[in-house]
């Protein structure tokens, strides 16, 4: 019996008239009262529309300084009107009771008119936790990250990418990057950066840092542009290129490059192949060689200071 109810009250909710455009043309004739409405609080002692079939006279249009100049229509079951003079001034009622209300935000145009016309079409109300039933489809891009130095190949933690964005942007990596960048001998700079710089593989969890160890893939791809001589200016184009979004943008740890990471779609095409089609992209668009040891899944990146790293706001921490 409890499910009998149940079903009938389900039933009677899916079968309410809820507030919408359609549902407001039906208790409108087709929104000509609308325009009645809104002309007679220009013209209250006039006589504002005289339906002929499913037209209207000409009619005073208050927008037009009160010059008989409006039309009204019915169009495929719904009123539209124009200005014989006023050549932009047309549309339909909804258009026309946005002027008269001053409203362009949808759902408060559709509340007001159902309120002021006294419609009484149920204002359906969301229910605050109906988010609960909703499937989660978030995505979250992990990552493993390791300890310095480079011959650790065993990593310390799972992490997302404002983990990441965090530590670059903090003073983590402020002292070792400017120590690093005032070497000048470039064999000693190796041995520094391997030694001392903690690094992640952006493109997945593993469990040792080579592409077998694989455990999850972050459906991510780092590419790295090194040896830059406009690094502010590329930095801007991919922040806004057209065909890929940027996910974490900053620059490395000699300050002449930058860490682009971009999201890829591996549903049709493997890693190495999705590298391969950007690298090519990048050298057609913006005319630069990329390093080629991105095409690695376990690709090593090392995380340097940068105050101005960029990290795209869908993985910002709340």
């Amino acid at each position: 019996m409890r499910n009998y109810y149940r079903a009938i009250i389900t039933t009677q909710i899916s079968n309410a008239m809820v507030i919408s455009r359609e549902n407001i043309l039906k208790k409108t004739h087709y929104g000509l009262n609308i325009y009645a409405y809104v002309l007679r609080q220009y013209y209250p002692k006039s006589t504002v529309l005289s339906l002929k079939g499913r037209d209207c006279g000409i009619t005073r249009n208050p927008f037009n300084g009160g010059k008989s100049t409006l039309q009204i229509n019915v169009i495929d079951n719904k009123a539209v009107h124009y200005d014989t003079e006023l050549t932009d001034f047309k549309g339909d009622v909804f258009d026309f009771a946005s002027y008269h209300f001053k409203l362009v935000d949808e759902e408060e145009l559709l509340l007001k008119i159902n309120t002021e016309l006294h419609l009484n079409i149920e204002v359906k109300k969301e229910n605050e936790l109906s988010w609960l039933n909703e499937p989660d489809d978030t995505w979250y891009a992990y990552s493993s990250f390791y300890k310095a130095p480079i011959r650790n190949v065993f990593p310390t933690e799972k992490v997302r990418l404002h983990q990441i964005f965090e530590r670059i942007t903090s003073d983590k990596y402020k002292s070792i990057t400017e120590q690093f960048r005032a070497i000048k001998d470039p064999k000693e700079a190796r041995k520094f950066k391997a030694n001392h710089f903690d690094y992640v593989t952006f493109s997945g969890v593993f469990s040792k840092r080579n592409d077998d160890s694989l455990i999850e893939h972050s459906s991510l791809l780092t590419i790295d542009f090194d040896h830059l001589e406009n690094l502010e200016e590329l930095k801007q184009q991919l922040l806004n290129d057209e065909y890929f979004e940027t996910e974490l943008l900053f620059t490395s740890p000699s300050g002449e490059g930058l860490k682009w990471i971009i999201r890829i779609d591996l549903s049709q095409v493997s890693h190495n192949e999705y590298f391969i089609a950007v690298a090519n992209y990048i050298k057609q668009t913006y005319n630069i060689e990329v390093d080629q040891s991105g095409k690695d899944i376990s690709r090593a990146c090392f995380l340097s200071h940068d105050s101005l790293a960029y990290l795209h706001k869908r993985h910002q921490k709340l």
